[in-house]
């Protein structure tokens, strides 16, 4: 056996879920590859973690400005050293003890923190090669690092930016971003809809992102309006309070609006639907990028969201919403069309989930015989 380990952080759930995909994708293809999955913060500080991760949700989402202000400094390196020497601090002796007791044959991170942690460990001569991947469409100075092996990454813009950066172009594998290999899977979807109770009709998908923060108030009342002439899934991920205001709020009890908390069964909901409405974050993107399924997104957040969203938007693969006159227009011709996906937003980037997860089983492969 082959000790693989997967480290990602909390900061956003989608890192998570490309560590598990990433997991879930080695041992399809090798069985004899034992990978382990750890959220670092959370599994070395279990009091600490949550603690810091209630101060991120609440500076990303009742301080976007500032939050946005802060990704930038950091990307143009004005608190990187403060930012590294806090994660140093926080991680690094821990970590030592950890790989010390796991021993992996290769060390994986999908989180710029970790990727910090192990190349300042191998800087001071642990030696175990280290592959880190990007789960963004823009880069920032917070993933680079001299001692990365091998980075995977989602377009070839970001290539040229890291080599613009000092990255050896032999370092750099343009893959895509891995996803939950499920995704690869296309549904029935008279059986998805007997499932979920749903009609066969015009379909709208809303998320919010694992947290299932919606700040989309104004959105689902203007929702309401379509009610009779579109089907609404209104997806809350762990956001239970949310789940309860809306499940209890008389508006949105109506036969074609379905309020849904955590499912694992995103993939099939992606199949039944015509369109996604969601905030731009890497790995629902991704997700619905090898679904083909168009996105439109409403108030990026300043910082990686807002660049994700400019990416998609130049691809053609979803559309920024400005007005609900906007949004609107888009729904009118989404019920006017007779096939069964929108048309309006041709996907023009080239991605493919089954080669990306390959090109990454090749590199650890590689790396442990």
């Amino acid at each position: 056996m082959k000790n693989i380990l997967i480290l990602s952080e909390g900061f956003g759930t989608g890192h998570t879920q490309t560590a598990n995909a990433i997991a879930q994708g080695l041992n399809l293809n090798d069985s004899n590859l034992q990978c382990q999955v750890l959220e670092l913060g959370k599994s070395l500080h279990p009091f600490l973690a949550p603690v810091i991760l209630k101060l991120y949700k609440k500076a990303v989402f009742s301080h976007p400005k500032l939050y946005g202000w802060l990704y930038q400094s950091q990307n143009e390196g004005v608190t990187k050293p403060i930012s590294q020497l806090a994660v140093h601090k926080i991680f690094y002796a821990q970590t030592y003890k950890f790989i010390q007791q796991y021993k992996p044959d290769v060390i994986i991170c999908t989180h710029p923190f970790p990727n910090m942690v192990i190349s300042r460990l191998k800087r001071r001569g642990l030696n175990i090669p280290l592959i880190t991947v990007i789960t963004d469409y823009n880069l920032h100075q917070a993933w680079l690092t001299n001692e990365c092996d091998i980075y995977f990454i989602s377009n070839f813009e970001m290539k040229l930016k890291m080599i613009q950066n000092g990255v050896p172009a032999h370092k750099i594998k343009v893959s895509g971003i891995p996803i939950d290999p499920n995704f690869l899977v296309k549904h029935n979807k008279k059986t998805i809809r007997d499932q979920f109770d749903l009609k066969e009709m015009p379909t709208i998908l809303v998320m919010g992102g694992g947290w299932g923060v919606l700040n989309y108030e104004e959105l689902l009342t203007q929702l309401l309006s379509w009610k009779e002439k579109i089907q609404i899934v209104i997806c809350l991920g762990n956001n239970k309070e949310a789940f309860t205001q809306l499940s209890t709020n008389p508006l949105f009890q109506h036969p074609n609006i379905k309020i849904q908390g955590y499912t694992k069964y995103i993939n099939k909901l992606m199949d039944v639907s015509d369109l996604l409405i969601t905030k731009p974050g890497g790995i629902t993107s991704t997700e619905a990028i090898a679904k083909k399924l168009p996105m439109l997104f409403l108030n990026p957040i300043p910082g990686q969201e807002e660049e994700n969203c400019k990416f998609f938007v130049k691809y053609q693969l979803g559309e920024k919403i400005d007005t609900f006159n906007q949004l609107n227009q888009r729904l009118n011709q989404l019920i006017k069309k007779d096939e069964n996906r929108v048309e309006f937003l041709p996907a023009k980037y080239n991605y493919h989930p089954e080669k990306c997860m390959d090109e990454i089983f090749q590199s650890v492969y590689k790396k442990v015989i």
